[in-house]
């Protein structure tokens, strides 16, 4: 499976941004539980959002949760994060990751689970 993540680009603090992550070379995407994750330069990578296969199940870091939603549509093969009440510490390059998994259920928050990577978009937020 390949990831093309977009809509990253700069917004003013409070604002919203949704990035977006599309598979293919793939005709299986809900076999995957997928993720969001973000890195500042000199950082490693800080899981941000997880979402299981059917989309049943969602999970959030501390510092997003109440902010940010994610969501899948795996008839379009695509993945997205809604980012509301953007704050400059969210100013990172947001990955998103597949998990191909045999389970439904689980939810996955470390980025060694993850096999396959989108190339990263930029996200800004202005203070």
């Amino acid at each position: 499976v390949q990831l093309q993540a977009s809509g990253g680009g700069l917004v003013q603090a409070g604002g919203s941004l949704r990035v977006t992550c599309t598979a293919s070379r793939t005709p299986y995407f809900s076999r995957y539980a997928l993720g969001w994750f973000r890195q500042v330069p000199g950082k490693g990578r800080e899981f941000v959002a997880t979402i299981s296969r059917p989309g049943s199940s969602t999970n959030y870091a501390d510092s997003v949760k109440g902010r940010f939603h994610i969501s899948r549509d795996n008839a379009k093969k695509t993945v997205y994060l809604q980012m509301n009440s953007l704050k400059p510490e969210d100013t990172a390059v947001h990955y998103c990751a597949a998990k191909d998994t045999i389970l439904t259920a689980p939810l996955y928050y470390d980025e060694t689970d993850y096999s396959y990577w989108g190339q990263g978009t930029q996200v800004t937020v202005s203070s």
